[in-house]
């Protein structure tokens, strides 16, 4: 970044990644949370994603955001998604660029291609260790065509979209981050997993290599998941660009 990173605010701190992040941090760095109930042992300021003159005190000082609050689940109703995947996220840029941030680490999701799962090789990736390996398959990349599951994929598109064009007419640096299957208990709990499950370990160690990375890295994607056989979401570019090495493996819980 321009200047050594001091103060990062997390939005959504209370979450399970909030949660995993605020550990991982702490001690750092100073951190800030945004969240709608208080994070004890942190400076936390309540308020709702939705309400922009709300937020606004939050992302004063603040040298990195990590924008991780969202309604998570791909059944979520339409009015929650757009409270709160659109018409908040498009307030903590706005609030971001306001405030002079250098940068928002966006929590995108891999339900922004998760339709590819419906299709082969893709299909038999995901239905489990059980299940014979296709014999080869491409692997989708930052690049690859949108296939998004759900209006929570969909919400996620828009805050990639966001990012590009903040990036684009503010200058302001967006780096987007597609994260696989982040569980409570750190371990596959259905087939799907083994192909898209990310530890905390892991997930943790990508979100700050993002938070760091070098002010020339203004606008990228990346995904997040381990290291993990039946994977079908590319790598390489979060290692190339970012020195992102997984050291977890939904392999190690086949049974």
């Amino acid at each position: 970044m321009k200047k050594s990173i001091r103060r990062i605010l997390i939005t959504g701190m209370s979450g399970l990644i909030g949660g995993i992040m605020h550990r991982a941090l702490e001690g750092k760095y100073e951190l800030v949370a945004l969240n709608r109930r208080p994070v004890p042992g942190v400076r936390c300021y309540q308020a709702d994603i939705s309400d922009l003159s709300a937020i606004r005190p939050a992302f004063e000082g603040v040298d990195v955001v990590l924008h991780l609050a969202a309604v998570a689940h791909g059944g979520a109703p339409w009015e929650e998604v757009l409270r709160h995947n659109v018409i908040g996220t498009y307030y903590v840029f706005e609030a971001a660029r306001e405030a002079g941030v250098q940068r928002v680490v966006f929590a995108s999701s891999g339900a922004v291609i998760m339709g590819y799962e419906a299709d082969l090789p893709y299909k038999k990736l995901v239905e489990g260790p059980d299940n014979p390996l296709p014999e080869e398959w491409p692997l989708l990349t930052h690049a690859s065509p949108f296939r998004p599951h759900g209006l929570y994929g969909c919400s996620k598109i828009w805050g990639e979209a966001l990012g590009r064009y903040y990036c684009d007419r503010y200058g302001l640096s967006v780096i987007c981050v597609r994260i696989g299957a982040v569980l409570p208990g750190d371990k596959p709990t259905a087939p799907r997993h083994f192909s898209v499950w990310c530890s905390h370990r892991d997930v943790a160690q990508l979100l700050e290599k993002c938070l760091i990375a070098p002010s020339e890295l203004r606008y990228d994607i990346f995904y997040a998941v381990s290291n993990n056989r039946r994977n079908y979401r590319d790598l390489t570019h979060a290692r190339e660009v970012l020195g992102y090495i997984p050291q977890d493996s939904a392999d190690v819980f086949v049974y």
